[in-house]
């Protein structure tokens, strides 16, 4: 009998005025037997959710250290986006007070044919951009090899990435020149690439394509060097060799190397300016322009700061759209 009372107490549920519990519903030692329940939540929840004083350190250091690169980005990155944005609304030409115009200065870009000559150029110049990604992996499986000599043959193709765009610009430049230049040595006659409507953009693509290839050339070598060795070593003893390799064994591990050339190249792509301006400064008749030169030659030449600013929202917004985009499949590919 003493055996069965004591399983009553300690394991099954006690009846009020039963051994383990008084009628009072309270055990003896006057605690609540519900632990804190009664009051809303358990004490060791509650204790939970107040920070340690090592946890309230940690993190306020950890404010301090990031404080001040939040607050040079906030300087540099989201207050002159915030200004622009506010300068699109005003007619200004720089000097003068500035006065509202609201959507003026956008009405006035919407029906500018210029503005849709540049924003054609740039999808040109986004889709031929993006043959830099994968003839930079060409070049980076070419180099990544154990020969001799193999590091002078690096930095010939390193070199390009070094050249600023000015001097890119002057050498193609000189390889375009209709009269003494290589093209027309090659081809036997001149050809006014850059004096052609039809073929200026193609020329000034190409020229860009050197060094971004070359960056990218940078990129998939440092991702080669991370591979997997015992991924490749099993894909070799079953019997892949040449594209079955490279496909289904390289190329998935070299995917954040792949998103970070192609994220790199695109933006390089909307954001093109120094090689137009050495080679052709927009012209021949804005035939070559593109966003970023057609708002440095309304704010620069014509003073038209308003709309320059427009222009600038234009092309924020179009890089928004895709760097938002491929944040989502990032985070969605993480996940």
């Amino acid at each position: 009998m003493s055996h069965s009372v004591t399983r009553h107490t300690v394991g099954g549920p006690a009846e009020p005025g039963g051994p383990g519990l008084p009628a009072s519903g309270v055990p003896a030692s006057g605690v609540p037997a519900s632990g804190g329940a009664l009051h809303g939540g358990s004490p060791r929840l509650a204790r939970r959710r107040r920070p340690s004083p090592t946890a309230r350190r940690q993190r306020r250091a950890a404010f301090l250290f990031l404080a001040p690169a939040c607050v040079m980005v906030a300087i540099y990155v989201v207050w002159p986006i915030i200004s622009t944005i506010r300068l699109s609304f005003f007619n200004w030409d720089g000097m003068t007070d500035p006065s509202f115009v609201g959507l003026a200065n956008y009405v006035e870009l919407f029906h500018a044919p210029t503005f849709y000559t540049a924003l054609k150029n740039n999808l040109i110049w986004l889709l031929l951009f993006l043959l830099a990604p994968p003839m930079g992996l060409a070049v980076a499986l070419y180099l990544n090899q154990a020969v001799a000599g193999i590091r002078i043959v690096k930095s010939l193709f390193f070199a390009p990435f070094v050249l600023s765009g000015v001097v890119v610009g002057l050498i193609f430049s000189w390889f375009y020149d209709p009269t003494f230049g290589l093209l027309a040595v090659i081809l036997g006659h001149g050809v006014p690439v850059l004096g052609d409507p039809r073929y200026a953009t193609l020329g000034i693509v190409f020229a860009a394509l050197w060094p971004q290839t070359a960056y990218c050339m940078i990129l998939y070598l440092t991702g080669l060097t991370s591979l997997n060795a015992e991924q490749i070593e099993a894909a070799r003893m079953e019997g892949a060799r040449g594209w079955s390799m490279l496909w289904h064994v390289i190329l998935p591990q070299l995917r954040p190397t792949t998103f970070m050339a192609i994220v790199v190249t695109v933006i390089g792509a909307l954001r093109s300016f120094d090689l137009i301006s050495v080679m052709t400064g927009g012209g021949p008749f804005e035939s070559s322009t593109v966003l970023a030169y057609f708002m440095y030659d309304q704010a620069i030449k014509y003073y038209r700061i308003g709309y320059s600013a427009a222009v600038a929202v234009v092309l924020f917004g179009i890089m928004l759209v895709y760097i938002v985009y491929h944040l989502r499949r990032m985070l969605r590919t993480e996940q």
